[in-house]
């Protein structure tokens, strides 16, 4: 029995952003650019916040992150050989300590002035793309 052609269009579509948000980290990531902090989003922030306080010690502080984002500016960091969504990750740009320094792109606030890659990247990574 053949995959309904709406669900396979579905699927396709589904791959197809996939692979342009990986694309577009890939390319974020290995220029090493960086760029102006946008914000935290409020609910991540909150999210953030409510978890340190479940698990302290377990990554850098959300609100040291912050002070970094704003004082170095971001990059776009890239983990492994064959990423997926959760391997596409926002550094401060003075680390490279993926591990504790890092938050998803969907954490970040859209503003009209940012570079159209990085906001396209945000947008993808919130499912709003």
């Amino acid at each position: 029995m053949s995959e309904d052609p709406s669900k396979q269009l579905e699927n396709n579509d589904k791959e197809q952003k996939n692979e342009r948000f990986i694309a577009l980290a890939r390319e974020l990531s290995e220029s090493q650019e960086s760029f102006p902090f946008p914000g935290i989003d409020p609910e991540s922030y909150a999210n953030t916040k409510s978890s340190e306080e479940k698990t302290p010690g377990y990554a850098t502080p959300i609100d040291a992150l912050v002070e970094r984002f704003e004082n170095e500016g971001i990059k776009v960091a890239l983990v492994g050989e064959c990423p997926n969504n959760d391997d596409v990750l926002i550094l401060p740009s003075g680390s490279d300590d993926i591990k504790n320094d890092s938050v998803f792109p969907r954490f970040l606030q859209i503003n009209e002035t940012m570079d159209e890659r990085l906001k396209e990247l945000i947008l993808m990574s919130k499912g709003q793309w």
